[in-house]
This record gives C-alpha cells, sequence and structure tokens, in this order.
C-alpha cells in the first residue's frame, strides 16, 4: 500500500541544548527530509514545555520555510482556543504569501499546555466550546468569504490554506467528516480510538470545496535502525526518557529506578501511549507501516522519531526514505 510519509518534528530541546540548537536542528531535518522525499513536516504549538521550542509555531514555520525549496510545512498543530481566528488567518495567510502551495494549518482544540498556562494566556476556560464555529470563522477569512461583517485577514484574504482537523476521540473525526476537512489523528501518543474515529470520518464524511475525498493521517512512532537490537535499545530509552518527562517530576532518578516506574501501572499507562510503534531494521518498520496503514485506514502516514539521540532520529528518518523508495 502506497501513502506518503510525513514527519512531526518535535523541535526537542536536548540536555545541554537551548533553542536555537534546536531550531538549526529543525532546518538540518527538514533539509534532508526534502531531499529524502517526505512529503510535509509539521510542528506542534506547545507552551511552558522546557524540552520543546515550537511555541511561536508559524514564526518556526517561516524560518523553516525560508531554508528550504519545496517540502509543505504546517501547524500539527494550532491549538485555535488559544488564539482569535483572525489573528492565525493573517499568520498562515502571511506564510501562504511568502511560501505559496507550501503551508498546511492543522487545527486543534486542547490547550496545548497546563492550567497555569492556559491562565498566562489568556485563554478562556469555555473557549474549547466554540471551536467548531472558530473553524469555520478562520475558514472565511482564508477563503475571502468573511463571517465577520466588514472585517477581512490581510495578508490572508483568498489565500485557501488547506485547513485539517487534529484530534484523538470521536469529536475531532465528527467535525472534521461535517466540514468536509482531512482529518489527522494523534495515534502516536493517544492509540485508544483510532479505530473508531476513522472509521466514523470516512463513513459520515461529506465533500467540501476543499476536499472532495475523505483523507486520513495516522501519527506512527518509528525507530529503524541497522539492526533490530539497536532499534529496541533506542525503544527502551526513548520509554525511559518518556517516564522520566511524566512521571518524575523534576527529580533525577537512576536507569534502575526508571525501569521500576515503567512496570508501575502509571509507567504502563504511558507505554500504552507508544502502542503504534514500528521498531527494528528498515525491513521491519516497513513491513509494521503496511499493516499500520490498513489498520488506520489511512492516506498518509506522519511519523515521529522518538530516539532520544539526534543522529539516531536522523539515521531513523533516512533508513525509512530508503526502504519505502521515497523519490522513485
Amino acid at each position: 500500500m502506497t501513502v506518503d510519509l510525513s514527519v512531526l518534528d518535535l523541535a526537542h530541546i536536548g540536555e545541554g541544548e537551548t533553542a536555537a540548537d534546536s531550531f538549526a536542528a529543525s532546518v538540518d531535518m527538514a533539509q534532508r527530509a526534502e531531499r529524502w522525499g517526505y512529503h510535509r513536516i509539521w510542528y506542534a504549538e506547545h507552551h511552558n514545555m522546557p524540552t520543546i521550542a515550537s511555541s511561536a509555531t508559524s514564526v518556526l514555520i517561516g524560518h523553516v520555510a525560508a531554508q528550504t525549496s519545496r517540502i509543505r510545512l504546517g501547524a500539527g498543530g494550532i491549538m485555535l482556543p488559544n488564539h482569535a481566528p483572525l489573528t492565525i488567518a493573517e499568520q498562515f495567510g502571511t506564510l501562504e504569501t511568502l511560501f505559496p502551495g507550501r503551508i498546511d494549518l492543522g487545527l486543534g482544540r486542547a490547550p496545548g499546555s497546563d492550567q497555569r498556562t492556559m491562565r498566562a494566556l489568556r485563554r478562556d476556560p469555555t473557549a474549547a466550546d466554540s471551536f467548531p464555529q472558530d473553524v469555520l470563522e478562520l475558514q472565511g477569512y482564508l477563503a475571502g468569504e468573511t463571517r465577520v461583517s466588514g472585517v477581512n485577514a490581510t495578508p490572508g484574504y483568498g489565500t485557501r490554506v488547506p485547513l485539517y482537523v487534529l484530534g484523538s476521540s470521536m469529536f475531532g473525526a465528527q467535525l472534521a467528516a461535517l466540514l468536509g476537512l482531512p482529518y489527522a489523528f494523534a495515534s502516536h501518543f493517544a492509540p485508544d480510538a483510532l479505530e473508531a474515529a476513522t472509521a466514523h470520518y470516512r463513513r459520515e464524511f461529506q465533500p467540501s470545496a476543499q476536499l472532495s475525498e475523505p483523507h486520513v493521517i495516522a501519527g506512527v512512532n518509528v525507530i529503524a535502525a541497522d539492526t533490530t537490537e539497536d532499534a529496541e535499545h533506542q525503544f527502551l530509552e526513548a520509554k525511559r526518557y518518556r517516564a522520566s518527562r511524566m512521571l518524575a517530576q523534576g527529580r533525577q532518578l537512576s536507569t534502575e529506578e526508571i525501569d521500576a516506574l515503567l512496570a508501575s501501572p502509571a509507567g504502563r499507562q504511558v507505554e500504552s501511549m507508544a502502542r503504534y510503534s514500528a521498531v527494528g531494521t528498515p525491513a521491519e518498520v516497513d513491513d509494521y507501516l503496511e499493516k499500520f496503514t490498513k489498520q488506520a485506514q489511512a492516506d498518509e502516514l506522519m511519523v515521529v522519531s522518538s530516539a532520544v539521540d539526534r543522529a539516531a532520529w536522523l539515521r531513523s528518518l533516512e533508513l525509512l526514505a530508503e526502504v519505502r523508495d521515497l523519490n522513485s
């Protein structure tokens, strides 16, 4: 089954690194991914997270776009309840004007932060309730068919930046189907509702001006290496890192203590987040992705490399591109 392969870049700030190091790595990866034949790269809006540098998502997209030439770039996603739809229309209208035909706008309704950060963002706790209306308002600005009399997005008006609904539950699937928009499911960290959500989306999809047929993007973790043992070791290190970040609450733990955490009920929950993970040699990863594509009813895979080591992350993407023959 041939599907497009894309990349979710978490703009990770590694131990001992700065945000500038992360940005340089994102540019390097994007340039390589463009050469290797990946379809698009997305960056996610997160706030108050010391290891993620993509909080000003549109600015990072512009920075990377200026140093690449063909690959599509976008948000996966913008947490729309954090923003006025007009502001996002202007930001992404500007990006599309500067880099025509290369910009995507994925939209989510989660805060991308904790409760204190929500307050610092001046976010209304009930803002998520108006997410469907905000999507329509944003779509109107970008289409040049404003829903707010006398208000237009400049730049943005008529750019028709393609919208994508992001989700990890039935809500996103229902909304994407109703509006006739592509649907991206966050199965790389929230796997539980994948099959039910994508089945509902395909069954209930209503064609729109943007999209005539349903389009499902499914997230999947990938660690490809030259040997199975190396890939499995990297995967274990990635799970240890995730457990230490989520469960250790800033404490410095030994490897034995982190492994004990992983064996606990809370740790098993952390492990379950990585249920959909392709780990192994290129051939093993390719075989897993074939099966996952069918299971997810996906038209496109958004791969996430959870390798802690940056060189291993790049090698994983390179091996995957080679085994999938993306430049053919």
